[in-house]
């Protein structure tokens, strides 16, 4: 769910983007971030907690918490509450701590 419109603020979407969601595509804006875009397309579960492995969704929405930890074109642990869209993007649930792969 997106706000199309509103009474007061005026929004720049940017150009709009294909990116893939743990292989799924997933349209979003240039100017929005990869959690903003997510949820628009209906996606509320961001990863499982680490012990009870419980659903976690968005937190802070401001960078500082964990909540939001994905991978990112092959990079682990990126905040992507504050990481914008980028089109072709590959973005993966990450499960605990994130490994990274050496090729």
């Amino acid at each position: 769910m997106r706000i199309e419109q509103h009474p007061v603020l005026q929004f720049d979407r940017g150009e709009k983007v294909t990116f893939s969601y743990n292989g799924q595509d997933v349209e979003g804006y240039t100017t929005e971030t990869i959690a903003a875009a997510l949820h628009a397309a209906g996606i509320r579960k961001l990863g499982t907690s680490p012990e009870l492995h419980r659903p976690r969704g968005l937190f802070c929405a401001i960078g500082n918490c964990s909540s939001c930890f994905m991978t990112v074109n092959g990079e682990p642990n990126v905040r992507i509450c504050v990481t914008r869209v980028e089109p072709g993007m590959t973005v993966e649930e990450q499960i605990g701590k994130g490994e990274i792969h050496y090729d």
